[in-house]
């Protein structure tokens, strides 16, 4: 990861066993993503939990666990965040999500993410208000896991998503910036597709618009990947769209973005 400077192994088996331990320990934070699915997520569970003196969560959160249809690292981050979540209101505990959020550990502050995306009791802008931190972590899995949890809200509640998104897209923090684009991809990688903007992707000019030129290469690839979503359902919305932001912005951030956007329908062309 770039937000990283340790450069971590590219197998599971090549991380050194003392920064696997580190690791599972909560001690340091992931170099890449080989590390992130390398944790004991239970290990690494118990240890924060024995160090801040909470282990009576531990066995209904592995319950909650064992519930899991299907169990794999990012269904065991969601289910423990939720357990967290659950396991602290239940014991009227308003300090649990501050020792997550603020953990050495980037996998440990991620499942805070969870603990505000689960909680029901939250309005959209509340949660939006709450994960914001986590959106602006500064490792880029928590700030992956900060759009996940938080899209199941956003799709159930789109138009006003859209309506305060739509600012979130005029922060000056790239991060910000860049979750605003990438919880409302209508596609998305390994999470839920929003048919509404599939077929309506009109819908999220507000956010697209303003990042037609962003500075930020992490903003502009997840503007490109949103558009190049949208092509697969309406070619037509994105080539248009395209070709109007080519002739009111003649950048090379705008150019970058068109042509990574427009991929998949060059490759369709190509084909034919």
């Amino acid at each position: 990861m770039k937000d990283v400077k340790r450069k971590g192994a590219r197998t599971t088996k090549d991380i050194p066993p003392e920064i696997l331990e580190k690791l599972n320990h909560g001690e340091i934070e992931t170099a890449n993503i080989v590390e992130w699915f390398a944790i004991d997520r239970r290990q690494l569970l118990s240890i924060v939990l024995l160090q801040n003196k909470r282990e009576l969560y531990l066995e209904p959160i592995l319950e909650h666990i064992s519930q899991l249809k299907k169990q794999t690292s990012n269904t065991i981050s969601e289910a423990i965040g939720e357990g967290l979540f659950l396991q602290a209101g239940e014991h009227g505990d308003r300090e649990c999500l501050n020792i997550i959020a603020n953990h050495p550990s980037d996998l440990v502050r991620s499942w805070g993410c969870f603990m505000v995306g689960k909680n029901p009791s939250l309005s959209l802008s509340r949660m939006l208000r709450e994960i914001e931190v986590f959106a602006k972590d500064r490792h880029f899995n928590v700030r992956e896991e900060a759009w996940v949890a938080a899209r199941p809200s956003v799709i159930s509640n789109l138009q006003e998503s859209i309506g305060i998104l739509s600012e979130w897209a005029l922060d000056e923090n790239e991060y910000i910036r860049r979750f605003a684009s990438e919880v409302t991809r209508p596609r998305g990688v390994w999470c839920k597709h929003i048919e509404v903007l599939k077929t309506a992707p009109e819908l999220a000019l507000s956010i697209l618009e303003p990042l037609k030129a962003d500075k930020s290469k992490y903003v502009r690839d997840s503007v490109a990947n949103w558009l190049n979503d949208a092509s697969k359902t309406q070619p037509g919305f994105v080539g248009n769209l395209c070709a109007r932001w080519e002739e009111e912005s003649d950048t090379q951030e705008t150019k970058y973005i068109i042509k990574k956007a427009l991929r998949t329908l060059r490759k369709s062309e190509e084909a034919v």
